[in-house]
């Protein structure tokens, strides 16, 4: 047999190839698909791993907008009733400076009121202490001589008797 004709590199090739196939199936065969079955496994566990992580993610997300969703609603309820109270004490405060502001004037229009009374009841006092001067003067002068007593006291008993 010659080794260099064509159908004796066949035969060699082939028998070269079984005898690899057969060495490769025996010692390495076994070590490649055990290397890539973990492969496999670990690629699959980080999947799902990863899987669990986004949901997990999802589910931090979602519990994190319901979070600040009641943080939003509690600070409006806060910032309602802070208005509420703000108002409340304006309006208290309004009401008070009114009640404050008429009591202030009726008490100034009672002081006013005793004041004109009593600068009434004084204008009174003057004037009679006038009238009665006057009245004296007058008096005096009229009475200072005898003949304008006796015209008196005759003008006195006329009018007596018409009366």
């Amino acid at each position: 047999m010659n080794l260099t004709s064509p159908e004796s590199l066949i035969f060699w090739t082939t028998l070269i190839f079984v005898v690899f196939f057969f060495l490769m199936a025996k010692f390495a065969w076994k070590p490649i698909l055990g290397a890539v079955k973990s492969r496999e496994e670990s690629i699959n566990n980080a999947l799902a791993s990863a899987e669990t992580a986004k949901l997990e993610m999802q589910n931090l997300t979602a519990s994190n907008e319901r979070l600040l969703a009641e943080a939003r609603a509690e600070r409006d309820a806060m910032m309602k009733d802070a208005r509420e109270i703000k108002e409340k004490m304006i309006n208290d405060a309004k009401l008070e400076a009114q009640v404050q502001g008429e009591k202030m004037i009726a008490q100034a229009k009672s002081a006013i009121e005793s004041e004109k009374n009593a600068a009434m009841a004084e204008l009174k006092n003057q004037v009679s202490s006038l009238s009665l001067e006057i009245a004296e003067k007058v008096l005096k002068s009229e009475l200072s001589n005898n003949e304008a007593q006796t015209k008196l006291v005759e003008k006195m008993l006329g009018d007596a008797k018409l009366n």
